[in-house]
């Protein structure tokens, strides 16, 4: 099985499923024959040995580097309808839904009052859901109940819904963005404190010679193989 594992904050689909999709449904997974395991492990080489060689980094991102599905969409699943047009969300319901949800009647959610969007696949006895959170009206409310949910049984159907989720998180602010801002508020409100000395920043001369002697760490514990550690020197040898 060969399995690509994104940045953090790179994908909105594996955002908005909390990276609860399955074979067949990952994206992202991929199962290889028997008879082709070689070309599965040539493929795995070549993309880490790109990743090396373009000194890609693993740290989590802050703004979506795939885009969404494209809209607008519309799906039937559990116990109504998700459609998405790229500027509002609208839930319909079916004569499964429970009637004290049912009497709210059709609901339509402009994109600016939503605050998030998440998928949940069933998962045994317990029932998924698809969930969008209003701002300023959060709820706890089952999504049998909450009529801002679309309840999922665990039906063949139930991971197209993902795929609106998907579409609605690539339009909301990046949660990374958000925890910023959060953060810098709350540096705000702190009481001012001294100043601690800066330390020097390295300069582009040191920071390579540094990578150099990491490189040679890792071919030491064997991280890297010779053949590795060489294409990785000459790249950073020709930035000096």
């Amino acid at each position: 099985r060969l399995r690509l594992r994104l940045r953090d904050g790179a994908d909105p689909l594996l955002h908005a499923t909390g990276g609860r999709l399955t074979e067949p449904n990952d994206p992202y997974q991929l199962i290889v024959e028997s008879d082709r395991y070689g070309v599965a492990e040539y493929f795995v080489d070549e993309v880490r040995e790109a990743l090396l060689l373009d000194q890609v980094p693993v740290t989590p991102v802050t703004e979506y580097l795939l885009p969404g599905p494209a809209v607008p969409l519309s799906f039937s699943a559990g116990d109504g309808t998700a459609s998405f047009d790229g500027d509002r969300v609208r839930l319909e319901w079916n004569w499964k839904t429970e009637d004290a949800k049912a009497a709210a009647g059709i609901r339509t959610l402009p994109l600016a009052e939503l605050a998030a969007v998440e998928w949940l696949p069933a998962a045994g006895l317990d029932n998924g859901h698809l969930r969008f959170t209003v701002k300023h009206a959060p709820t706890k409310a089952p999504p049998k109940y909450d009529p801002h949910s679309v309840e999922l049984w665990g039906f063949k159907k139930d991971p197209l819904m993902a795929l609106i989720a998907a579409a609605v998180q690539a339009r909301l602010p990046h949660p990374a963005r958000t925890a910023t801002v959060d953060v810098h508020k709350a540096l705000d409100a702190r009481p001012e404190t001294p100043s601690l000395p800066v330390a020097p920043v390295e300069d582009g001369h040191d920071a390579l010679l540094r990578r150099l002697r990491e490189l040679g760490e890792l071919r030491r514990t064997g991280v890297l193989t010779d053949e590795e550690f060489t294409m990785a020197k000459q790249a950073i040898l020709k930035r000096m």
